[in-house]
């Protein structure tokens, strides 16, 4: 009620509002215009919380649920190789492989060392002699302080064997860095690849439930007026039943697959997203005759097991050379008392010398060792023999897997087009009243499993795809 129509009412209508006492009737009418302004600014804040709440709801909801295709394969593939811990725990190895270069070199630098000792003897060893008197043979108090130099001259080449071993164990650990980052790759590409299927195949059984909905309340009508039968309704509710559950499933396997890739993101386990749909992926620029030779190539496990080799030739080269000579020199230089004729007063003094090792019995342990370090050279031929043959059945066996999965997707690209052809024959027929709802259920339902299997078709050719570029040594990422 407006403030100034409530005025003009009390002054027109003095017997209901304390019309003998009009200074009442002016503080009724400041009461009323007080209760209506508060009345609005508790509309108003009302209205504020309302939405601060929503506003609230609909940011949980977006850390949560990400937008429709929220994630590509390249950004998936990215996320992973850049983060994931296990990537970064081998790539610890790299700064271990840098130390033990450093170890190795060593043997290239001096050890330089300041020493300085205090020693107290007693007694104190003394010589007598006549008319002479007593001479004292060290003092009581006896200061040592020097600075100690020692360098490796030559050792025949036990060093540099060594360095060379330790560079090789770092080539070995980049290799082995790249594989695990190319097999992370492919788990991503498969897991991406699941999802996608999952997430287009639950998209067309709600199609299909919304169809057979359609159906049913159709023919509940029909039934109604006695153009349909219980058992169309039954038939009808049972397929709706079967299509429900087969969504119950994907939607339990859309799980699994959100759970695999928010583990390799490293997100919150019930992280939900879309996929986008990526079928664009072209084969490999190869003659196919060159597959296996260019994987030979380029296959890191193949580089890996070829390294191995190389160390394995170096640490038995390093074991042939245990046992060569050495040559050193030391000096050493410093302060020191106990000279004569004063034995208390320091001096200055040095020793410097060069030294010749030569090992001439080590009970046998070179001969041994060497007959290990062959052994480890003969298992090293066998395993690049065993990576070449597992790397030409995988070769072959995923050129295979392209060329079927090929075929299918033109085949079930077929079949679809003539399940719709019959489909839009089928509805003109049940419109006709020749066939029942059941056939044209029936009609239906060959579209979407043609969907279906096309899709499942393009999903698996797509993924041979990418099966085959890692089988040859294609980098995924």
């Amino acid at each position: 009620m407006n403030a100034k129509f409530l005025s003009k009412y009390l002054i027109l209508k003095p017997k209901f509002f304390f019309a003998l006492d009009p200074e009442k009737c002016q503080h009724t009418v400041k009461n009323i215009c007080i209760l209506e302004i508060s009345i609005k600014a508790v509309l108003f804040l009302f209205t504020l919380l309302l939405l601060s709440n929503y506003t609230y709801s609909q940011n949980r909801d977006t850390s949560i649920i990400l937008k429709v295709d929220s994630l590509t394969l390249s950004k998936l593939i990215k996320q992973v190789v850049e983060n994931h811990p296990s990537i970064k725990e081998a790539e610890e190895a790299l700064y271990i492989a840098d130390a033990k270069i450093g170890l190795a070199k060593a043997g290239y630098l001096p050890n330089v060392d300041a020493t300085g000792n205090f020693t107290r003897i007693g007694p104190v060893p003394a010589i007598s002699l006549p008319v002479f008197g007593t001479f004292k043979m060290a003092p009581a108090n006896n200061y040592n302080a020097a600075l100690e130099y020692e360098q490796t001259i030559y050792d025949f080449g036990k060093t540099a064997k060594d360095v060379n071993l330790a560079n090789e164990n770092k080539n070995l650990n980049h290799l082995s860095i790249e594989q695990l980052k190319q097999s992370m790759s492919m788990t991503a590409t498969n897991s991406y690849y699941s999802l996608l299927f999952i997430q287009d195949a639950i998209e067309i059984k709600d199609e299909d439930l919304r169809t057979l909905n359609g159906h049913l309340e159709y023919i509940q009508k029909m039934n109604a007026t006695g153009s349909a039968t219980q058992y169309e309704i039954l038939a009808t509710q049972v397929r709706i039943s079967n299509v429900e559950s087969e969504k119950i499933d994907l939607e339990t396997s859309r799980e699994v697959q959100l759970s695999i890739i928010n583990s390799l993101l490293g997100q919150p386990e019930k992280t939900v997203f879309f996929v986008k749909k990526e079928l664009d992926t072209k084969l490999p620029e190869i003659v196919p005759d060159s597959l296996v030779s260019y994987a030979f190539a380029h296959r890191d496990e193949m580089k890996v097991a070829h390294e191995k080799s190389a160390l394995a030739e170096l640490q038995y080269n390093l074991k042939q050379a245990s046992t060569n000579p050495t040559i050193n020199f030391y000096a050493s230089g410093g302060w020191k008392n106990g000279y004569f004729p004063d034995l208390d007063q320091g001096k200055l003094n040095y020793v410097a010398g060069v030294s010749l090792n030569v090992p001439l019995f080590d009970a046998n342990r070179k001969k041994n060792n060497l007959l290990i370090a062959k052994s480890d050279i003969q298992n090293c031929n066998y395993e690049v023999d065993i990576t070449g043959r597992k790397i030409t059945t995988e070769v072959v066996q995923a050129e295979a897997n392209v060329n079927s999965a090929g075929k299918k997707m033109k085949q079930f690209s077929l079949q679809l087009e003539k399940a719709n052809k019959a489909l839009s024959l089928a509805e003109i027929k049940f419109k006709a009243g020749v066939i029942t709802n059941l056939d044209l259920l029936d009609a239906t339902y060959a579209v979407s499993e043609s969907k279906l299997l096309l899709l499942k078709s393009q999903i698996d050719y797509i993924s041979n795809i990418f099966n085959l570029k890692n089988a040859i040594g294609d980098r995924l990422y």
